[in-house]
């Protein structure tokens, strides 16, 4: 009996053991990000985004409550287990070096707290929140999201448009699918010391020599110049909307320099 006794408590404190040093080594790894993304909620569309992450080798962490979810998830998914919208979860999530958030909870008064909370903790964050009610999207830009994505919303579009235009929709899908080594649409920041500033589109050389096709600049601003001319000029904090292949998109950053 003592002998039972004695393996069984044996096997509690191996087990507490290995819990705390996994905890310890994920603090650490969450310690060492920066410029990294937080996706609050791993359910269909958490799970769909982490994919496309993981796809990029974009640098991610997952805060997840329910322990049965974190468990069925992806072993190379750096996940927190937590609630998203307490503070002391956003902080240990490392969000005050944190590049974006992304709140996709089932709950949209869940997704109000975090993105209340995120703005507060970090002013200079980039936040998209998830909307399921009508009227809830001015709420969640308010509280200060940058973006709200509304699913039964953007479904209803793309299942229209897939029968009145079917070519269009043909062409997005495959332009931006994952892993698609034929065609791909990349968004490319122009670095502040990069020597195509004040410099055309023609002057650089980008359509010419790279033969990429450059779809739209986003300006510093935020106002969009769609289908450019050869004669626009590139300028400071500038964002390139650009379609081509893979290596043409990889000639590009190293051309404009990538921050």
């Amino acid at each position: 009996m003592f002998y039972a006794l004695g393996v069984g408590a044996k096997v509690l404190l191996e087990g507490e053991i290995r819990e705390i040093l996994g905890r310890k080594r994920l603090s650490k790894k969450i310690e060492s990000m920066k410029n990294h993304y937080i996706i609050c909620g791993y359910g269909r569309m958490g799970s769909i985004i982490c994919k496309e992450m993981m796809q990029a080798k974009a640098p991610f962490v997952v805060i997840e409550g329910m322990p049965e979810v974190i468990a069925a998830m992806d072993k190379d998914i750096l996940v927190l287990q937590g609630d998203a919208t307490q503070d002391a979860v956003l902080k240990q999530a490392g969000i005050e070096k944190a590049r974006g958030l992304i709140s996709v909870l089932s709950s949209d008064a869940n997704n109000l707290y975090v993105v209340l909370s995120a703005r507060g903790l970090n002013p200079q964050l980039r936040i998209v929140a998830r909307a399921s009610e009508e009227g809830v999207e001015k709420k969640l830009f308010r509280a200060g999201a940058d973006n709200v994505v509304s699913p039964y919303s953007i479904g209803g579009l793309r299942i229209a448009h897939t029968l009145l235009k079917p070519a269009v929709v043909d062409f997005i899908e495959f332009a931006t699918r994952s892993g698609n080594l034929e065609l791909q649409m990349e968004e490319v920041k122009v670095r502040e010391s990069s020597h195509i500033i004040d410099h055309s589109l023609d002057e650089c050389g980008i359509r010419k020599d790279l033969g990429i096709i450059i779809v739209a600049i986003k300006r510093e601003a935020g106002e969009m110049e769609f289908n450019p001319t050869s004669t626009s000029v590139i300028k400071q904090g500038d964002t390139l909307v650009a379609m081509g292949e893979t290596n043409q998109l990889k000639a590009l950053e190293d051309l404009v320099g990538v921050e």
